[in-house]
């Protein structure tokens, strides 16, 4: 695939809809035929792209990635939980590092053992940025990671962290509650993340109506991830219902 092409892809989506609206596919949370399933309806509902992965895989990422690579049509983006979560039938992936986090291992670490790997599937890196923001309850991502998150009511530390991530030439910053959060990402946050920097804005977790979705792009979210919603349902109309408030 042609470098810069998911991106770009990506940023197109921005430019024709108002954001964009991406599923959360975990192996470890459904069967590979549910998987497939859910690849399925996405397509139909018009989801943008498919994210693959989780904190925690137990369960063989290639049969999965190769399947959604047959079956679906839309872009498939890895998101790993570390450096064993890759392959080669992926479109690209969000090339994650840590920043809200001071443990090196996810700052830089993980990301010099896929390196190699990345660069012999030629699968496209997209430098991302990761948040981890309190959602209030501890997350899969917040104890692998060893990290804490950061507080909700501290929007100047996200919107320089964010800033930051953009200065150090990241494509993309990510706003992540955490799967099952109970809480989502405060509308303010979004606003003051989005005031200072020029990148898009991914957000994650939390994200449990169609409604929600749509209060958080009014505040400033480039995409609007949801996993667990969609997990719980397993319903086509539901992920229409995403996609539309999502796209405006």
């Amino acid at each position: 695939m042609q470098t810069g092409f998911v991106l770009n892809y990506l940023r197109e989506t921005i430019t024709e809809h108002k954001a964009g609206y991406l599923v959360l596919i975990d192996p470890d949370q459904v069967s590979v035929s549910d998987c497939i399933e859910s690849a399925h309806q996405a397509e139909e509902a018009g989801t943008d792209a498919l994210l693959l992965g989780g904190s925690f895989l137990t369960t063989d990422l290639q049969p999965v990635a190769e399947t959604l690579k047959k079956e679906t049509r839309i872009p498939i983006i890895l998101f790993p939980g570390d450096a064993m979560h890759l392959s080669p039938h992926a479109d690209a992936i969000l090339y994650l590092s840590l920043i809200s986090g001071r443990n090196a291992n996810f700052l830089i670490g993980e990301q010099v053992k896929a390196a190699p790997r990345l660069q012999q599937y030629d699968i496209e890196p997209i430098p991302t940025g990761y948040m981890l923001i309190d959602s209030g309850r501890p997350t899969s991502v917040g104890f692998m990671s060893g990290t804490t998150p950061l507080p909700r009511d501290k929007f100047d530390l996200a919107w320089a962290h964010a800033l930051a991530a953009e200065y150090l030439g990241m494509k993309l910053v990510y706003l992540e509650a955490g799967s099952g959060a109970e809480y989502p990402v405060p509308d303010q946050m979004i606003a003051a993340v989005k005031e200072h920097i020029s990148i898009p804005v991914l957000l994650g977790g939390g994200i449990t109506t169609p409604e929600i979705a749509a209060q958080k792009v009014e505040a400033g979210a480039d995409f609007i991830v949801t996993g667990t919603a969609i997990e719980n349902s397993r319903s086509l109309t539901l992920m229409k219902q995403f996609a539309d408030a999502v796209h405006g």
